[in-house]
């Protein structure tokens, strides 16, 4: 991996990052709370001016998973921390959020399963909000590290190719290919048997699109943020020397 750095700081790279840990935070953040709340939420909005028998809303309903509206952030995210920092260092972040979800789990697992006092009446409403079902969190925790690792690897690989320009062709192509293997991969292994297999298609495939979307229109965003990061930073990372796999020592 190739960087440029400050002369004062070039001996210790890493201690020259003044806001890889809040990045980091803001990411992990992102992460639980889109898991958490709006992972398993089926919602779904009125087209009244949608043709009739079209896809996505054949019904004239859009259906949707409620977990769209901020769980791209998490990518966007991603996208700023491997154009800023590298793969190397977003590849920390990555296993960072991992095992914040499978903590997230195993505390869910463990509160809810605890017996309640006598005296407390909301057991019940507390296993419908946090008693997460088993397919759901695994199919979060697989389609998560996967998705992820691609969308960095995609991003990195993309800013070599084009030599560190025109950042919205790798922000967009990197989520097209990363949310694509998150959908590919969720959908499926959470609700499928659950929800009508006509459902799960239409669910992943207009949450891809959507994600894909949500990416291109937080494009000034995503350049706004690089650019104030690597001009505080004083950093421009190419990971041509980079050992890509999930794996390997991070930085």
């Amino acid at each position: 991996m190739s960087e440029t750095n400050k002369p004062e700081a070039a001996a210790k790279p890493q201690l020259s990052f003044r806001h890889f840990d809040l990045v980091m935070a803001a990411f992990v953040t992102v992460l639980l709370l889109s898991n958490i709340i709006g992972a398993a939420k089926l919602s779904a909005l009125p087209m009244p001016f949608w043709p009739e028998g079209w896809w996505p809303a054949p019904d004239g309903m859009f259906i949707f998973g409620a977990g769209i509206l901020f769980f791209p952030l998490s990518y966007v995210i991603g996208d700023v921390l491997t154009e800023v920092y590298g793969y190397a260092r977003a590849r920390r972040v990555i296993w960072v959020g991992f095992a914040a979800m499978v903590f997230m789990a195993f505390m869910s697992w463990a509160v809810v399963a605890m017996p309640p006092a006598d005296s407390w009446n909301g057991q019940s409403a507390y296993e419908q909000v946090f008693g997460l079902v088993p397919r759901i969190v695994l199919a979060s925790i697989i389609a998560f590290w996967a998705g992820e690792f691609v969308n960095s690897f995609v991003m990195a690989r993309m800013k070599i190719w084009t030599q560190g320009k025109a950042l919205w062709s790798r922000t967009i192509g990197s989520t097209f290919v990363g949310q694509g293997v998150d959908s590919l991969l969720f959908y499926p292994i959470a609700f499928l048997g659950i929800w009508d297999t006509r459902d799960v298609i239409l669910v992943m495939v207009t949450n891809w699109a959507l994600k894909v979307l949500w990416e291109a229109l937080l494009t000034p965003v995503t350049y706004a943020a690089v650019g104030w990061l690597k001009k505080r930073e004083q950093v421009e990372i190419f990971d041509t020397d980079t050992d890509f796999s999930p794996f390997a020592k991070s930085a």
